[in-house]
């Protein structure tokens, strides 16, 4: 398997392994995000779930940022959508899948 097959594997597994409890959460208390807010903090251990998730989620948009205008990349906002509207499970492995597929590109020239 190519990278770029499992980098596109995973985002798929980024995207619906998230949202499966997410849903299942909305499902049940409706669109509520001072709930949504106090259970994400409700305790030490998911405060510090949280907090890892944020560094990570600003240090891969940092980094998308400077590796695609690096390579010269397109469409590298997909990455800022991904991690805003999914979450880090999706914009990381998205990059690396776009990455790996601009490489491609550049070597088959």
């Amino acid at each position: 398997m190519k990278p770029r097959h499992f980098y596109l594997l995973c985002c798929i597994l980024g995207l619906v392994i998230p949202y499966l409890p997410f849903l299942r959460w909305l499902a049940e208390n409706g669109f509520q995000p001072s709930l949504f807010a106090q259970q994400m903090f409700a305790n030490r251990i998911s405060t510090f779930f949280v907090l890892d998730v944020l560094v990570s989620a600003v240090v891969l948009l940092r980094f998308a940022a400077t590796e695609g205008r690096r390579l010269s990349m397109k469409n590298r906002w997909l990455v800022l959508l991904s991690v805003l509207f999914v979450g880090v499970s999706l914009g990381l492995p998205l990059f690396l899948y776009m990455r790996e597929r601009h490489l491609e590109q550049g070597s088959s020239m």
